[in-house]
């Protein structure tokens, strides 16, 4: 959907800092994302502001410091680790005269690539659609044309700007209708399985957690897994037997990051919504980051926002063997095991993380038929 750029092409990265904290590891997550999306990261420019620029988001003396990157490393692009305006992308193009994109361009690339099944190839073209679309702004020389004479296929008068808004709508409903028809099988599928009253488990955790190793650990599945941000972005679901008594259905899904575009959660609502279906969500955490309570924070922002806050959570402290530490279970006061230390890689910790789900199971039961009762 998107142009794509040329791999390896080299790259300016421009981090700069509003206040926020982590602000030195999201830089190093920003250079990830723009390593897995095929950049050569040249030089980082970084910088202190109170807010942006309107018209240039780093302000003209920022701008001078990454054009002279720009020249003297001969990069072919402009990163941004934030998330610019139509007329501030134009305006920093003109005067960077190379390409520039967001951060939100870059992780909807990297979507765009990593989409396998047919449900995430639409979801991410709708949400790179839905981006274009506050671009159609005399973004080009070619919007300005105008197609006149009667008969012409856009009708008398019709500027090539409209044109490709009408066309952007059109293609855009088209999406959303064949995503509305998956949606229907995925709940045909759904209620089948709360027919049969089979437990549901999802896993959710900022991207890069350990997820689908997680995953593929428990169900001996074959998901791909990678140590890179977003490996995997589809949904998959397999039986998982616990003990002769007790099974239940597991999800993978797609990882979180902080800022994460809204028209991605917008477009992969439907797939997230095997994790708001859920009866208990496994919040799979790597413990060996130094940002780990600030990605807990993103995910829980995401689950917040597609409603799935108030679903039973167990914390699995991921990659334990990384830091030298010991499989172990956390209790609350009652005496439930609310989190788990171990390794999905290494399996250490594994049998732990069952005996949890065996635990969980009655207890989440219960809660939920008391809610359904009130």
């Amino acid at each position: 959907m998107f142009e794509r750029h040329q791999g390896g092409d080299k790259a300016v990265l421009v981090c700069l800092d509003f206040g926020e904290p982590d602000y030195l590891e999201n830089i190093e997550e920003f250079k990830l994302l723009a390593e897995g999306n095929g950049y050569k990261a040249m030089a980082i420019i970084q910088g202190k502001r109170q807010r942006p620029d309107p018209k240039l988001f780093a302000g003209s003396g920022k701008v001078e410091e990454i054009a002279a990157a720009v020249l003297a490393t001969e990069a072919q692009t402009v990163l941004f680790n934030h998330a610019l305006g139509g007329a501030q992308e134009r305006n920093l193009e003109r005067a960077l005269e190379c390409r520039v994109s967001d951060r939100v361009r870059l992780i909807l690339d990297i979507f765009g690539q990593r989409a396998r099944s047919n449900e995430g190839k639409l979801q991410v073209e709708l949400a790179q659609l839905q981006y274009m679309s506050t671009r159609l702004v005399r973004g080009w020389t070619h919007l300005e044309r105008q197609r006149g004479g009667i008969g012409a296929r856009g009708g008398p008068g019709e500027t090539q700007l409209e044109m490709d808004k009408r066309m952007l709508t059109e293609r855009m409903k088209r999406l959303r209708d064949k995503l509305k028809d998956l949606q229907r099988q995925r709940d045909t599928q759904r209620r089948a399985r709360e027919r049969s009253k089979q437990f549901s488990v999802s896993l959710v955790g900022y991207t890069n957690a350990g997820k689908s190793t997680l995953f593929n650990a428990l169900t001996h599945a074959k998901a791909y897994a990678a140590d890179q941000l977003f490996a995997t972005l589809d949904t998959t679901s397999r039986k998982l037997f616990l003990d002769p008594e007790h099974s239940v259905v597991v999800s993978d899904t797609v990882g979180f990051i902080r800022d994460l575009p809204h028209g991605l959660v917008e477009a992969f609502r439907a797939t997230l919504e095997e994790t708001v279906r859920a009866d208990l969500l496994l919040h799979v955490v790597d413990s060996a980051s130094d940002t780990r309570e600030a990605q807990i924070e993103a995910v829980n922002y995401v689950l917040k926002e597609i409603d799935a806050d108030e679903i039973p959570q167990i914390v699995v402290w991921n990659k334990i063997d990384l830091k030298g530490g010991e499989p172990a279970v956390e209790r609350d006061e009652y005496g439930r095991i609310r989190a788990v230390r171990m390794s999905a890689k290494s399996g250490a910790g594994l049998d732990l993380l069952r005996q949890a789900l065996v635990e969980a199971m009655p207890v989440v039961a219960a809660v939920s038929d008391e809610s359904l009762q009130a």
